[in-house]
């Protein structure tokens, strides 16, 4: 009688097959050592964690726009660089950094209300209560948007008892792995979207 194959080791073998394309340069860019991490950074302009590719996050408070800041305009705080449109946007930032940072270090607040530090565009956003949350695409965005409370207090309590001050690659393959009880594929979230889409108004 042929065995079955064990499902959390293929599952474990995949999601870290899948971890280690990206994850030498994760270990680096992502895990600063300041209070203000994991984060959602990358190797460029010189620096070797800059917060979401580039982003000003101060124009979303003040423009309502996602905008593509300059190195020339930089600060850093707790390790990470941030790049900003204007010298403007540099000083208001220097002056309540907490004002003005994502939440969950720039990752796709969807994804972290899984446990799973994974993704963020910096053109995928929305501001609530004060707050910038980023998303991994306008589908993230969506489901995320189904129950915006349910999702904030998953992702807050994840982020405060699991993800904050932990390594991303860890922490992505653990809960590739061992999933939330919760958790949603790709295909159902596009499915509750979808139907959330179609009742009537």
């Amino acid at each position: 009688m042929p065995t079955r194959p064990r499902l959390p080791r293929l599952a474990a073998a995949a999601a870290l097959s899948l971890a280690l394309l990206g994850g030498c340069t994760a270990l680096v860019t992502q895990n600063p050592s300041g209070a203000y991490s994991p984060v959602n950074a990358v190797d460029m302009a010189g620096h070797d964690r800059v917060l979401l590719q580039g982003a000003d996050v101060v124009a979303y408070f003040t423009e309502g726009r996602h905008r593509q800041g300059d190195a020339r305009f930089s600060s850093t705080h707790e390790g990470v660089t941030l790049h900003f449109a204007s010298a403007e946007h540099k000083a208001l930032f220097d002056a309540d950094p907490a004002k003005y940072l994502p939440q969950y270090g720039g990752f796709c607040a969807n994804g972290i209300a899984y446990a799973i530090p994974w993704g963020g565009d910096a053109d995928s956003w929305r501001i609530i209560d004060g707050k910038l949350y980023i998303f991994g695409g306008q589908g993230s965005k969506a489901a995320f948007e189904l129950d915006v409370p349910a999702y904030i207090a998953w992702a807050d309590g994840y982020w405060r008892d699991e993800i904050a001050g932990s390594n991303s690659l860890v922490q992505r393959i653990k809960r590739l792995v061992f999933r939330v009880p919760h958790y949603k594929t790709g295909e159902e979230l596009a499915a509750m979207v979808a139907a959330a889409k179609a009742k009537p108004q």
